[in-house]
């Protein structure tokens, strides 16, 4: 459990608000690019802030993560099944679980679930993976083994609410 925490610790870094332009009021996140909406996660869940993501969400002193990112540009119009192996560089001794395509927000996405290791350390990922508008949406959360399942609802609820935004 302490390998988890030290690993999420590593992922957080200073906020760089003002840097990107970007916000997130209401549950609306919003960029240059994109505007979105996500469901509302449970007070348990504290933002943090990790390089390369929108958003980012642990759950203090348990070893679970949640990331969201969006990527408008310079993507190409790669299959969903790339765009997952992408999600999984820096992980070893990866292990598919289960891989189905879902609904999301009106379009297909592909929900997938693995076990693997980072720097050594085992974990549980569920991944999921959306081409909306022209952009890339990916949601990753990340538990230690066995425990990814207690928080699952509030990941499902998360997505649940995800809605891209018109022009706001």
């Amino acid at each position: 459990m302490t390998r988890i925490r030290l690993f999420l610790a590593l992922l957080a870094l200073p906020a760089t608000a003002g840097c990107r332009h970007v916000r997130f009021e209401d549950s609306v996140f919003s960029k240059p690019e994109v505007h979105y909406r996500i469901g509302e996660l449970p007070e348990h869940w504290h933002r943090v802030f990790v390089e390369g993501n929108d958003l980012a969400f642990s759950e203090r002193d348990t070893g679970r993560a949640i990331s969201i990112n969006s990527t408008c540009e310079g993507h190409d119009d790669p299959p969903l099944e790339v765009l997952t192996r992408h999600l999984l560089m820096g992980f070893t001794e990866r292990q598919e679980l289960s891989q189905q395509l879902i609904a999301l927000d009106g379009r297909e996405a592909l929900r997938s679930r693995y076990t693997a290791k980072m720097d050594g350390v085992p974990v549980e990922l569920e991944l999921v993976v959306l081409k909306k508008d022209g952009c890339v949406f990916d949601f990753t959360y990340v538990a230690p083994p066995a425990q990814a399942q207690a928080r699952m609802p509030d990941f499902d609820g998360l997505l649940a609410g995800f809605h891209v935004e018109r022009d706001r």
